[in-house]
């Protein structure tokens, strides 16, 4: 086999999954623009036979997807500004700081990694419960403000920054929150949109804790109110690939826009870590 034919074999393969990977959007972004039932004939069509925007309208008009979505971005925002700004304090305080029992309590935080999220659910509920914070947007935020994953991302990149460089900065004179901002910062600016795309998408996607700790329903997440909005219209098919539509679209669109970034701190953290 010559080399040609294999690279051509291995991009045709490349394509063929792709496309594979990607037909299950297309069709949910076509069904959202079927008209009702039209998706619910065998076999399903693959394009709507006239596009319509009646399922975008009956979402935001009569199911009140507007304040869900505005619920979602409010919570996602929030927790990506505030989680990280700590995560990153945290972790250059990991990597370049000296204080005592910092490699003891750092072995600590990685052995969490492996007790599953699920099994903290309860005790962090019953601590917000006795907080006040339970039925928030303050207790739907508090759990993506600092991650041992965010913690760990940030530590290992920041080890890359050279200590002289921040020795150099004490000796002028600078305040260690003067370094952090004005020096540490900028030369973390791969890391944290990586680790900014990481805590939104965590918190946009998150369907178990605002379900746990938000009973009130005009504080509900998107995926929230889809799985109801799929309890009482589990026929309408258009609505909820709408539905999905809505809900997926912002982070897809977040990750496009932020692609180059998110790829350069992965490789960069990589290799200097």
């Amino acid at each position: 086999m010559t080399p040609r034919l294999a690279k051509a074999i291995i991009n045709g393969l490349l394509i063929a999954l792709g496309v594979i990977s990607v037909a299950p959007l297309l069709w949910m972004l076509s069904v959202s623009f079927m008209q009702p039932g039209e998706a619910s004939q065998f076999p399903p069509p693959l394009l709507p036979a006239s596009a319509t925007l009646h399922n975008y309208h009956e979402l935001f008009a009569r199911a009140g997807m507007g304040r869900y979505l505005l619920n979602s971005f409010l919570i996602a925002i929030m927790a990506t500004l505030i989680g990280v700004l700590l995560n990153t304090m945290a972790g250059y305080a990991f990597a370049k700081l000296r204080f005592a029992g910092r490699d003891r309590i750092f072995q600590v935080l990685l052995a969490a990694l492996v007790i599953p999220a699920q099994v903290t659910m309860m005790p962090l509920f019953l601590m917000l419960k006795q907080l006040g914070l339970v039925n928030s947007y303050a207790g739907a935020i508090v759990p993506s403000l600092a991650t041992v994953f965010g913690i760990f991302l940030v530590r290992q990149y920041a080890r890359s920054i050279p200590d002289e460089l921040l020795e150099a900065a004490r000796i002028d004179g600078a305040g260690e929150v003067r370094i952090f901002f004005q020096i540490v910062l900028p030369v973390l600016k791969p890391i944290l949109v990586t680790l900014a795309i990481f805590v939104f998408l965590a918190s946009w996607n998150d369907f178990m804790w605002p379900l746990i700790v938000l009973s009130d329903k005009s504080l509900q997440t998107l995926p929230v109110a889809l799985a109801t909005l799929s309890r009482e219209h589990v026929q309408d098919n258009e609505m909820m690939m709408a539905g999905s539509v809505v809900t997926v679209l912002p982070v897809l669109l977040l990750f496009l826009a932020l692609q180059r970034y998110y790829l350069q701190g992965l490789l960069v953290g990589s290799v200097k870590g």
